[in-house]
């Protein structure tokens, strides 16, 4: 095995665990291991699944790319990924900086369609859209479930921000008293109100299109200013996940 993401103790001991392997009928020929390491190499370097180097990520018996993505697409249906994501999370939470936290909406573009790909006047081009919760240095903590481009950020925002704050609750981080950057496209009263339910204090700049006269809110422009890690981190994921995504068009493969 020539290309390796991650050594094979680490596959067996942090990964392996946590995703369902065939114990009765078929079984595959090759190493499990090397099966991981394959799907870990393509989402690292985002080629695509045809153009994955089979030859270079296998010692004795060479999978084709078709195999490959069968086991990705079987563990990304079974939620097997946001689980191994959750435990990795929950076993770093004490590295993880939440003296601030940022939340912001991707827009990836989806050239080729997809399951929940729609037109998008701003961007000119089908996307799939998704809100991200980090922390401080822009460290994705937590994604809500895509959604159809046609749709603004807070569309359904109540929804989305209970998935996030589920996925953050589950791996041992409490989420209350904690201080939250979001841009103007944020700010709403359903939006305000699932983040007091939570506990969590947000300073989302104010919407010049809203009477902010008996809001009881208020802004800090200085911690604002942090927010731009969030920026960056989703321009990262939109341009990369437009690569990866080129001819991968369902739902639960734009998760992982």
């Amino acid at each position: 095995m020539n290309y390796t993401v991650l050594d094979k103790d680490t596959i067996t001991n942090r990964i392996l665990p946590h995703l369902p392997v065939a114990k009765r009928g078929f079984v595959s020929k090759a190493c499990i291991i090397e099966i991981i390491n394959a799907i870990l190499y393509k989402l690292k370097v985002g080629c695509q699944w045809e153009h994955l180097p089979v030859e270079h990520l296998f010692s004795e018996t060479v999978l084709k790319h078709g195999a490959v993505y069968h086991h990705y697409r079987k563990w990304c249906k079974g939620g097997h990924w946001k689980e191994r994501f959750i435990n990795l999370l929950r076993e770093n939470r004490v590295s993880v900086d939440l003296s601030l936290t940022h939340t912001n909406g991707s827009h990836t573009p989806c050239t080729r369609g997809g399951e929940l790909a729609a037109y998008q006047a701003p961007k000119k081009r089908k996307t799939t859209n998704a809100i991200y919760f980090t922390d401080r240095h822009g460290l994705p903590l937590a994604i809500s479930e895509p959604m159809e481009g046609n749709h603004n950020d807070v569309f359904e925002i109540e929804k989305s921000m209970t998935v996030i704050f589920s996925t953050i609750t589950s791996a041992g981080i409490s989420v209350d008293g904690i201080f939250n950057n979001a841009d103007a496209g944020f700010d709403c009263a359903d939006f305000r109100r699932v983040y007091n339910a939570h506990g969590v204090i947000a300073n989302v700049a104010e919407n010049p299109k809203y009477d902010h006269e008996d809001a009881d809110s208020c802004f800090e422009e200085e911690m604002y200013k942090e927010r731009y890690v969030i920026e960056k981190s989703n321009a990262w994921m939109d341009s990369f996940r437009t690569l990866l995504l080129c001819h991968d068009t369902t739902a639960s493969s734009w998760k992982g």
